[in-house]
């Protein structure tokens, strides 16, 4: 017997980090990348086969504590045997680059084990069990990318509100560009904490700039104003560059998508490393902005149609 469930990733679109002062934050599914899981029949103990490990589940190491954990809450949760299939993930989401990698995999899991066991899956039920992971991996979760990763609408949300579904149909395509290297978020959130202590009227103007190009950013989508998002896109780097966020290969991605005709460009995620995204007027721009981003150092990049209709 064999059994799949997949999932997709995220990209945030606007309001990174100020989304942790009460500002609001636009996230959107990233159907360019995936996980799928694929749970097999066999005899004996599960043996699970992934990117980081593969071997008994029993033996895993640590770092996939929350992977580990996940499963064998779902098992329960369907009051079956942890025994007898075999667990295999593949996933084109690059880990720790802010596109959701740790969610996925719960979301791409859980869907798979509830197939396997021909049991029906609520949304709810979903949500639950994947934030039981992402407690573990990120100790207070806001839920984003456990939804995004899950579902199929944008996201508009405001810590502590309820999520706020709207749909994109912006005529225009969204390059991302990974830079090969591990985001550093802790570290991010820590530098505008001791912005806000060192220069908090400065500090406080810049997040609050930042929740109004969101706010702005949305209705440029509801709207179409593909002009307008890249713009705001653009603002949002230069004041996340002010709050020490970004670093050189950032800003240079971002500089060189501008200089190629990008309508927007900006990080994307916790920075200091991870992906930065450019808007592009079309395919074959979007096509262009790829080989160039990925002259300018860039180690993969992905095309995104943002009219989800298409």
């Amino acid at each position: 017997m064999k059994a799949t469930g997949i999932s997709n990733g995220k990209i945030i679109l606007m309001g990174e980090h100020s989304v942790v002062y009460g500002e609001p934050a636009i996230a959107i599914p990233f159907f360019a990348t995936a996980i799928e899981t694929t749970i097999k029949t066999t005899n004996g103990p599960v043996s699970l086969d992934c990117f980081f490990y593969k071997g008994p589940l029993s033996q895993a190491p640590k770092r996939l504590l929350n992977l580990v954990t996940v499963i064998i809450e779902t098992v329960k949760k369907l009051d079956k045997p942890l025994k007898n299939f075999d667990i295999t993930i593949n996933s084109t989401i690059p880990a720790e680059r802010g596109m959701g990698s740790s969610a996925a995999v719960a979301v791409a899991t859980i869907r798979a084990l509830f197939h396997y066991f021909e049991e029906s899956l609520s949304n709810d039920v979903l949500l639950e069990l994947t934030n039981i992971s992402e407690t573990i991996a990120h100790g207070n979760p806001s839920g984003l990318d456990a939804a995004m990763t899950s579902g199929t609408s944008p996201l508009y949300y405001i810590k502590g509100q309820k999520f706020e579904f709207f749909p994109l149909k912006v005529s225009a395509y969204l390059v991302v560009a990974d830079t090969g290297i591990t985001g550093q978020t802790k570290e991010a959130v820590e530098n505008i904490a001791l912005l806000y202590h060192s220069d908090p009227k400065k500090t406080d103007d810049s997040i609050k700039q930042l929740g109004q190009l969101a706010k702005e950013a949305k209705q440029a989508i509801q709207q179409n104003k593909t002009n307008q998002l890249g713009v705001y896109m653009t603002q949002a780097h230069t004041l996340l560059d002010s709050l020490g966020v970004s670093n050189t290969i950032l800003n240079t991605l971002v500089h060189t998508s501008l200089e190629s005709g990008a309508l927007g460009a900006k990080l994307t995620g916790g920075g200091r490393g991870g992906c930065m995204i450019a808007l592009a007027k079309n395919k074959e721009h979007a096509s262009q902005l790829s080989d160039v981003l990925l002259n300018a150092g860039a180690k993969h990049t992905w095309i995104y149609n943002m009219r989800k209709d298409d």
